[in-house]
């Protein structure tokens, strides 16, 4: 504050790097008022890719790039509509990045913590117990880990079949045959 930044250093680091971008870029004014634009990025323009434009809403403060909204600071488009138009960038970019604002989350006093030593733990009235589900199978065959769907639903028998007779209702050392 005392250099006279009114920003905090991330927010103007980047839009310094959005100005160096916004100088590669066209823009075309779509309303009387100066709010409407198409901004058309023509750095790194190639003859068989055609430029990328986007949208830019200052009165909504609106960017197709959805940096604008997302971050709260201008993107590298809206840096430039402003520029093409003469308007001053900073006043979109929102005060929860101002130096001031910050300083007075900061100002709080906050208690001091006591040594971890003589805090209280109160016992506990329960018993940990493991949940045996979630170790892992060492003996046996593999589990399957695949997703069973209706193919694998196998028709529903009256049950398992005597080996002798083929009758259901029992097995083969119950036969009466």
């Amino acid at each position: 504050m005392e250099v006279g930044h009114v920003f905090v250093e991330d927010v103007r680091d980047a839009m310094v790097a959005n100005h160096q971008m916004a100088r590669s870029m066209a823009v075309e004014v779509y309303s009387r008022h100066n709010e409407t634009f198409r901004v058309t990025e023509t750095i790194d323009h190639r003859p068989s890719i055609p430029p990328r434009s986007y949208g830019v809403d200052l009165r909504n403060r609106r960017c197709d790039c959805r940096r604008f909204q997302t971050l709260y600071y201008p993107c590298a488009h809206v840096v430039a509509a402003c520029a093409k138009v003469g308007l001053n960038v900073e006043q979109f970019i929102n005060e929860v990045y101002t130096i001031e604002r910050t300083l007075h989350v900061w100002e709080n006093e906050f208690p001091v913590l006591p040594d971890p030593s003589t805090w209280e733990v109160p016992p506990t009235t329960f018993k940990l117990v493991p949940d045996k589900r979630l170790r892992k199978n060492l003996k046996g065959r593999p589990q399957s880990s695949r997703i069973h769907n209706e193919m694998d639903i196998r028709e529903q028998s009256d049950g398992k079949l005597c080996g002798v007779c083929r009758l259901t209702g029992h097995n083969r050392s119950k036969c009466p045959l």
